[in-house]
């Protein structure tokens, strides 16, 4: 029996979403007001979801304080109140769109949960506009 357990997490981000081959005009056609040359925040919401077998001996499908604190150390730490284009190095050459963060999220997640669990990660960039990657 496979049972799905979630842990929700946020952290607050700034970002500017440009491609830096191109002109400020397409930047502009394409990312709009998100291209501000003065970076923009959000207060992104997270949700980290485990998947997998209940352990006959603990109940659990995953320790949530393990899952809290690898979240707290992989993620919240590393992104926490920074700019995202210019202190996360996973950004030098990735824009830092809700789809890719929510994958580099992933990749940090992923080494960290055994390999017989299915991961996915939810990113709320607004309370309206979110995106699920599950690898």
């Amino acid at each position: 029996m496979k049972v799905k357990v979630s842990r929700k997490a946020h952290f607050n981000a700034a970002h500017r979403l440009y491609h830096k081959d191109w002109d400020n005009k397409k930047n502009n056609e394409v990312f709009g007001k998100c291209n501000n040359p003065n970076y923009h925040g959000h207060n992104y919401e997270l949700i980290v979801s485990v998947t997998g077998e209940i352990d006959k001996n603990t109940g659990f499908v995953v320790d949530m304080k393990i899952l809290k604190d690898l979240i707290k150390s992989k993620v919240e730490d590393a992104l926490d109140h920074k700019n995202l284009n210019v202190e996360v190095p996973e950004f030098e050459k990735l824009i830092p769109t809700a789809e890719n963060i929510s994958v580099v999220i992933y990749n940090k997640l992923r080494p960290h949960i055994d390999s017989s669990k299915d991961l996915e990660v939810m990113l709320y960039e607004t309370p309206r506009n979110f995106v699920t990657y599950s690898g």
